[in-house]
């Protein structure tokens, strides 16, 4: 049971403000915009840590396929995203970095 873990969890744990974060480059604690080539269907998503993921507000864990895909490009950057059902061209069409309410 995760619970049990918990004590793992804060010792390992690290804080990172995002508002103290920049660059150009998509990585941890950026929000990275994306429109799907294929589609032209626009979403902005915000990289984070496993334990903060929460995909109705827009947070995708680092470890997340779509985020490893992400990592590490810029904007303009088209990234081959590998899904079961095929491979999606994204294009990432901006990267920020700042501070997220309640975050």
């Amino acid at each position: 049971q995760s619970y049990l873990n918990i004590p793992a969890i804060i010792s390992a744990a690290e804080v990172i403000d995002p508002s103290m974060l920049s660059g150009d480059q998509v990585k941890f604690g950026a929000h990275v915009h994306l429109v799907d080539e294929e589609t032209d269907k626009e979403a902005t998503y915000q990289i984070v840590g496993l334990h903060e993921a929460d995909i109705k507000v827009a947070r995708i864990s680092i470890s997340s396929p779509l985020a490893k895909a992400l990592i590490g490009a810029r904007e303009g950057d088209v990234v081959p995203w590998r899904r079961p059902a095929g491979v999606v061209e994204i294009e990432v069409t901006g990267v920020r970095f700042e501070a997220t309410p309640g975050g």
